[in-house]
């Protein structure tokens, strides 16, 4: 007998069908549709497994960084005074004198954490900090801000009224240029730095700036200039406030505001859009006003924060709010509507 070859679809020779159990196969047509299927689907479904992976990595990533910088901080004695800064002597001088943002990663930051490389100001692309990031608005931020004026104007020099008492306020200090470094784990890091931070200020008929608290602003990369350096994927941030007992927070944004409402409606409106979101505290309210650039998408007005306040001169309890556009802190009745921006950690 000769030897006989079934293939897929061919089902059995014409000798052979007397002696053998029949199957139905597939013709070759069949086989290229069934792949082409498949691969118009495999087109469709990598896209969005391969970003649930890198959103899983990244979220990993993050809260490791937070775990680390966060003990790496609480080592430190205090987080203000390092460095010189001098401003020039006259207008157009070259002689001003900015150390401070090297010198806390020099002789604070790496005593404490592993660091392998420090870049100064116009050296960050060598420490792996992208020269364009995507900020949740959608528009480019390029080049990377290189002092704490270009990442937030009003952290230099703000004033003006506010708006719940009517006050005025002014407030200045002097700019800070940034600098950079790389963790022992390859996270690329922009360091933003106020020496002068002050402790907090509790008593609710001031206005308690966050420019006089924010001691540290950390801008990272986890994984360099690889892509896609966008705010709320591999781009997010880090701030410490207080330069004893300090307070560190990686508040984690939101895509945009959620509806506006009173401080209680506000809780329920964060677990509406996500459950695991949530309002910020009074800190991570803060570092959204800091790092408001990389938000892009907020409004101009007073936030709520998910603190309160029960010794202000009034019979009723008052919420803590934060302005995104001043940078001011200040109480609010609870029942009052603004807006709203929820964060997770």
């Amino acid at each position: 007998m000769k030897n006989v070859f079934t293939i897929a679809g061919a089902g059995c020779s014409a000798g052979l069908k007397k002696n053998c159990a029949c199957g139905h196969g597939f013709t070759m047509a069949e086989i290229l549709l069934s792949l082409t299927i498949i691969g118009v689907v495999a087109a469709i479904t990598l896209p969005s497994l391969t970003g649930n992976i890198n959103e899983r990595t990244w979220n990993t990533q993050r809260k490791a960084l937070y775990a680390r910088f966060s003990q790496a901080i609480a080592l430190m004695p205090s987080l203000n005074g390092y460095g010189t800064l001098t401003e020039e002597s006259s207008s157009g001088a070259d002689d001003g004198v900015d150390t401070a943002a090297e010198t806390f990663i020099t002789a604070g930051l790496s005593k404490v954490l592993k660091i392998n490389n420090i870049c100064d100001s116009e050296h960050l692309e060598d420490c792996g900090i992208p020269n364009k990031i995507t900020p949740y608005s959608g528009d480019i931020i390029s080049p990377f801000p290189k002092t704490f004026s270009e990442l937030n104007p009003q952290i230099t020099s703000v004033s003006g009224t506010n708006a719940i008492t009517g006050d005025p306020y002014s407030y200045s200090q002097m700019n800070t240029k940034v600098a950079a470094f790389e963790t022992a784990n390859g996270e690329s890091v922009a360091l933003f730095y106020n020496k002068a931070c002050l402790p907090d200020l509790k008593s609710p008929d001031h206005w308690n700036a966050t420019q006089q608290r924010i001691c540290a602003n950390f801008i990272y990369d986890l994984n360099g200039q690889k892509g896609p350096n966008t705010m709320g994927k591999d781009i997010g941030f880090i701030s410490v406030f207080y330069p004893t007992d300090s307070i560190v927070v990686a508040p984690y944004p939101y895509l945009h505001d959620a509806p506006s409402s009173t401080q209680v409606e506000a809780i329920k409106a964060c677990t509406a859009q996500d459950s695991e979101y949530r309002l910020p505290n009074q800190e991570e309210a803060s570092s959204l006003f800091v790092n408001r650039l990389l938000l892009g998408n907020y409004q101009t007005g007073w936030y709520w924060t998910s603190g309160i306040n029960t010794t202000w001169n009034t019979s009723s309890v008052t919420g803590v709010v934060q302005s995104l556009a001043t940078g001011g802190r200040f109480f609010l009745d609870r029942n009052s509507s603004i807006h709203v921006r929820c964060v997770k950690r």
